[in-house]
């Protein structure tokens, strides 16, 4: 029973392709976070989005900020990242002058994406957009 049940739960895992990668690119919003034992916690709105720029299997991600106009105000908070494909799975390899770390990335789609990181959190993100409540309409680059 546990030997079916593994293998339904492994050929259920999303097969994440290089091409896949390019869908990272752009503004993100945590939705929710998935700890190990199953609880979770939702977010509402966050003032704060990753803004990921990948090319290839190099990239960065960077904490940003929504302004009411629209725009992003850009922190100095980056990760320098790198995509690793391997038998287990893919992973994003973070790396900044303190530390080092992994996240498993576990799906991908053009609105959503889930890593896991070494303490099976799953942090499940959401496409975010630009909010303009001061431009009355105006669209923004």
């Amino acid at each position: 029973m546990i030997l079916v049940l593994s293998l339904l739960m492994i050929s259920c895992k999303q097969e994440i392709k290089p091409a896949d990668i390019a869908k990272l690119n752009g503004y993100w919003e945590i939705e929710k976070v998935v700890f190990d034992k199953g609880e979770e916690k939702a977010y509402g709105m966050n003032e704060n989005f990753d803004f990921f720029k990948i090319t290839g299997t190099k990239g960065t991600r960077t904490k940003v900020m929504a302004q009411l106009d629209g725009t992003f105000l850009t922190t100095n908070t980056f990760e320098n990242l790198s995509v690793r494909f391997t038998e287990k799975g893919t992973f994003l390899d973070y790396k900044t002058n303190y530390a080092k770390w992994s996240e498993e990335l576990i799906s991908i789609s053009d609105k959503e994406f889930v890593v896991k990181n070494d303490q099976n959190k799953e942090y499940h993100y959401k496409k975010a957009a630009p909010i303009n409540i001061l431009n009355d309409g105006k669209k923004n680059k």
